[in-house]
């Protein structure tokens, strides 16, 4: 016999004999039993980051952009001074009203002085009672006028003072389409801020309408727009569906999920989800009973003739009361005895 010959029957002999030597380490460890299990089919789709308010902060006045004290990603207090607009037509008009008050002013101290000369001219019998009620009637037209003068300029100034562009809510700002110096009209957009609760939105395919409910329950993936990133399903979170909206649009069914520590930073970040659209059987095992080999992975079945490594491919992990399983797509069926590796040193 020749030396490579020789060599590799020594070979298969130590491989033969470790073989026996783990078969009975797991023999002597314990047995878990495959049953057909009947677990819920998830889809994954990707959630999207959603406000509950998103509220503008609008520009009062028209006119210029002189200061700016917020930038994106910011947070600010409901009634916080955000921006500044001026208006130098408004300086002007507050000048002019000014001016008006103070020249009727002038003709009020008038009229005043000409209906205390009329009461005192009719005491003394001189002046007629026609004349006291002209100038009476003078002095309160006066009065009436100067009256109207401070409301203008009340008015002037209330219109300078909302130029200062307040927050409407307290909340978070995401965009800022301004800059200094730009000329923005009455009402035009300043910043846009998201003011509620962050939740998560849903777009489903039409199929799966009669799937999904009101109070159900998802699985939220980490934040990552890959499996892996998310951690898949196994590592997911649960999470509550808070609302199903009646109308399809486009073949897509919304609805809103509620999750808790979302976060309240980012608004449109996309996330994976998974949620129940039917159920299935599988035959599940605890993953520990797998072993893998050059890349093929073995499951240990006990049968009478003693422990037989059985080739298996392997499904989705998902947890259950007993820890986490391995789903078992094709190599066991229901009832046969798997024998777990012993795990003691």
């Amino acid at each position: 016999m020749s030396r490579q010959k020789m060599l590799a029957r020594a070979l298969i002999v130590f491989a033969l004999l470790g073989a026996c030597g783990t078969g009975a380490r797991l023999a002597a460890a314990g047995e878990f039993v495959a049953e057909a299990r009947t677990i819920a089919e998830l889809k994954a789709v990707f959630g999207q980051v959603e406000s509950r308010t998103v509220v503008p902060a609008r520009a009062r006045i028209g006119g210029t952009i002189r200061e700016i004290g917020i930038s994106e990603g910011r947070e600010v207090k409901e009634g916080e001074v955000i921006a500044r607009v001026v208006d130098d037509k408004l300086t002007f008009e507050l000048n002019a009203a000014d001016a008006k008050i103070a020249a009727l002013q002038s003709q009020l101290d008038n009229a005043r002085t000409e209906f205390d000369r009329a009461q005192q001219l009719l005491a003394r019998g001189i002046a007629s009672q026609s004349r006291l009620d002209q100038a009476k009637t003078q002095f309160d037209v006066i009065v009436s006028q100067v009256a109207a003068a401070q409301a203008d300029k009340a008015v002037i100034e209330q219109r300078t003072r909302e130029g200062a562009i307040l927050a409407p809510a307290t909340g978070r700002v995401l965009t800022v389409p301004v800059t200094l110096g730009s000329v923005v009209l009455a009402g035009e957009e300043i910043a846009r801020i998201a003011s509620g609760q962050y939740y998560l939105r849903l777009s489903l395919p039409e199929r799966h309408a009669t799937e999904i409910k009101e109070g159900g329950t998802v699985l939220i993936g980490q934040r990552g727009l890959s499996p892996v990133a998310s951690g898949g399903s196994a590592a997911a979170r649960q999470a509550r569906i808070a609302k199903v909206y009646p109308e399809i649009a486009d073949g897509r069914v919304i609805a809103d999920v509620e999750v808790a520590d979302i976060g309240d930073y980012f608004v449109n970040e996309r996330t994976l989800v998974w949620i129940p659209v039917g159920e299935r059987k599988v035959i599940a095992i605890p993953p520990a009973a797998v072993t893998t080999r050059h890349g093929v992975d073995y499951v240990r079945v006990a049968t009478p003739d003693g422990p037989l490594d059985v080739a298996v491919v392997l499904g989705e992990t998902f947890q259950d009361g007993g820890g986490p399983r391995l789903e078992i797509l094709t190599g066991l069926r229901p009832g046969d005895r798997i024998v777990m590796p012993d795990v003691a040193p």
